[in-house]
C-alpha cells in the first residue's frame, strides 16, 4: 500500500484503492518495473505467490502472462474486490486467493512448499514488525531455490527529506538500522539494506536491491546492487520504493 494511500485516517478499500494507485506517474513506473522483474525471474507456467495482493492488479497480470498466481490479503474489503476482479481467472483456476488473519497466513505458509516466487508489491514488509518471522514462513512456502521479490519504503528517499519524521528517526535508522512511524492502519516501518539482510536470514539472502524508478527492463539504468556493497544506498535515494530480490541460499 502506497502512503498516498494512507493518511485519511480510514481504511481505503476496493474501487477507490485502485485510483490512489493509479494517481502518481511514478506509482505506474514501480509497478511497471515491478512486474517486469518479476516475470522475468518465474519462466511461464511458473507459481507467483502475491503477498499482501490488495485488490489483484498485479495477481491479475501475472496470470494473463502465462504464470499460475496465488494470492494473500488480510483486508476483508480488499479480498472482495480481489475476487470480483480476478472471478473469471479464480473460476478458471489460474489464481487462488487465500483470507483471513496473519497468524492463518503463517501457519499455513509454512508448509506449502511449492512456490517459485513470492512478490509483495506496493510496500506490505513495511507494516511487518517481525520480519523474521516472516520470512520464515516464506521459506516454508517457497520451493528450494525460491525467491522472494518485495517492494519496500527506501529510506534513502531523499524526497522524505522534507519531513521532520525523517530527521527525528533518524538516529534510530543510524543506530538500528530501522524505525517505524506511526500509519493509518499499522505502525509503518523503514529499515536500511543491512536490516533486512539480517532478518532475511538463514532463510533468504538479500542479493540485489534495484530503485523503483524505472519504467521497464529494458530501461534500467542502474545496475542492482549486493546489499553489502559501500555506498548502495546511493543509487536507492531517488525513488519512494526500492525492489529487494532474497534467493535462497544453496544447500
Amino acid at each position: 500500500m502506497t502512503e498516498s494511500a494512507r493518511g485519511t485516517g480510514r481504511n481505503i478499500a476496493g474501487a477507490e484503492y485502485v485510483s490512489a494507485l493509479s494517481t502518481r506517474p511514478s506509482d505506474l513506473r514501480a509497478r511497471d518495473a515491478f512486474r517486469a522483474r518479476a516475470l522475468e525471474l518465474v519462466p511461464a507456467g511458473g507459481l507467483i505467490y502475491d503477498f499482501g495482493a490488495g485488490p489483484g492488479l498485479d495477481a491479475r497480470y501475472y496470470a494473463e502472462h502465462e504464470r499460475r498466481v496465488a494470492a494473500y490479503d488480510i483486508d476483508p474489503e480488499m479480498c472482495r474486490y480481489f475476487a470480483d476482479y480476478c472471478g473469471e481467472l479464480i473460476r478458471a483456476g489460474r489464481i487462488s486467493l487465500d483470507q483471513g488473519s496473519y497468524a492463518q497466513f503463517l501457519a499455513s505458509a509454512r508448509t506449502r512448499g511449492n512456490v517459485d516466487l513470492v512478490t509483495a508489491n506496493f510496500a506490505p514488509l513495511n507494516l511487518v514488525s517481525d520480519l523474521p518471522g516472516l520470512f520464515a514462513a516464506l521459506a516454508g512456502l517457497t520451493r528450494p531455490d525460491g525467491c522472494v521479490l518485495a517492494s519496500v519504503l527506501s529510506p534513502y528517499y531523499v524526497g522524505d527529506l522534507t519531513y521532520r519524521w525523517w530527521w527525528r528517526n533518524l538516529p534510530l535508522l543510524l543506530r538500528r538500522g530501522e524505525f517505524a512511524v506511526p500509519g493509518a492502519q499499522a505502525l509503518i516501518w523503514r529499515r536500511r539494506l543491512p536490516a533486512y539482510a539480517a532478518a532475511s536470514a538463514p532463510w533468504f539472502t538479500l542479493e540485489s536491491a534495484y530503485p523503483g524508478t524505472t519504467h521497464s527492463l529494458g530501461r534500467v539504468s542502474v545496475r542492482g546492487v549486493a546489499a553489502g556493497a559501500p555506498g548502495a544506498w546511493l543509487s536507492l535515494t531517488r525513488s519512494r520504493y526500492m525492489f529487494l530480490l532474497f534467493r535462497k541460499p544453496v544447500r
